[in-house]
């Protein structure tokens, strides 16, 4: 075993515990061990991140696969997945699978980008389904994983709890289509999946409020509702995060202040600049300094 993977294979069993143990790995996928795995636990619920990572090739699962529902939402690559009556899987960039039941091994193309959530059977009614990554469903579940995943070691008890009950009520809407937007566990992953979007958007002059609510297929009373959990309206949300990348412009000094204000929608470079000193109090021409 390289040590590489006998470093990771050690921490994973800090972190997962026996019921999450690792496969086992064909000699290729140990020699060739190397990319970022970022892992997390949250009672009985295991999140992970994959990223760059070569090609997987499991030998064989262990048998607590059997009773085990797992997420896979893969941006980058593909996953293959071997059930153990010949029936393969395969999920490709865009795509999701949710998927009930045990497994046989599985394999990836190398350099995936991929999330995973794996949840005890019980927890999950859902069937075994599939479809595109880009739905609401899908983009709230990853949202709120990935946000669960790097604050797992800061939550009480009370929180991960929440934490926990959260994503798996979000990764059972995921084969109905459709989650309950009144529910107030859901708010904090409607709102960290929105913000994630308008990131991705903020270069769209129509970016706003009934945008984002129409993306996620929800009022736009209900997405304030939750965004004023996080004390900030989205409106507000977009426009510090435009000032943000509006700063970022301005210190590379390639562009003029009123570029830079068409760029990220402000009306001229006398409003960047005032709307920029209220942000960070000082001027853009500071910046430079």
């Amino acid at each position: 075993m390289s040590s590489a993977l006998d470093s990771f294979r050690r921490r994973w069993a800090a972190v997962m515990g026996e019921s999450f143990r690792l496969p086992a790995f064909t000699p290729s996928t140990v020699a060739g061990f190397r990319g970022t795995i970022l892992a997390s636990r949250v009672h009985d619920v295991a999140i992970s991140s994959v990223r760059d990572a070569p090609a997987f090739n499991t030998a064989k699962l262990p048998d607590v696969s059997a009773g085990k529902v797992r997420l896979w939402i893969v941006r980058q690559g593909a996953w293959a997945l071997e059930e153990r009556h010949g029936v393969t899987r395969t999920v490709r960039a865009g795509e999701f699978l949710l998927h009930r039941g045990a497994l046989e091994r599985f394999h990836s193309e190398p350099g995936a980008n991929s999330l995973h959530i794996v949840m005890p059977a019980g927890a999950l009614a859902a069937p075994t389904a599939c479809g595109a990554a880009s739905t609401p469903e899908i983009r709230m579940v990853a949202a709120h994983a990935e946000m669960v995943r790097t604050m797992s070691t800061t939550l009480g008890p009370a929180g991960l709890q929440a934490a926990r009950d959260t994503l798996v009520e979000l990764a059972g809407a995921v084969p109905r289509g459709a989650f309950d937007d009144v529910e107030p566990l859901l708010a904090p992953a409607l709102a960290e999946a929105a913000k994630r979007l308008a990131d991705s958007r903020l270069l769209d002059r129509e970016l706003s409020a009934v945008t984002l609510a129409r993306e996620f297929n929800v009022s736009v009373r209900t997405l304030q509702r939750a965004f004023a959990r996080t004390g900030e309206s989205v409106a507000s949300y977009i426009r510090h995060r435009r000032l943000d990348r509006a700063r970022r412009d301005v210190a590379a000094g390639t562009l003029t202040i009123t570029e830079v204000a068409a760029r990220w929608h402000f009306a001229d470079g006398s409003h960047l600049t005032r709307a920029f000193k209220k942000r960070f109090g000082h001027a853009p021409s500071a910046t430079l300094r």
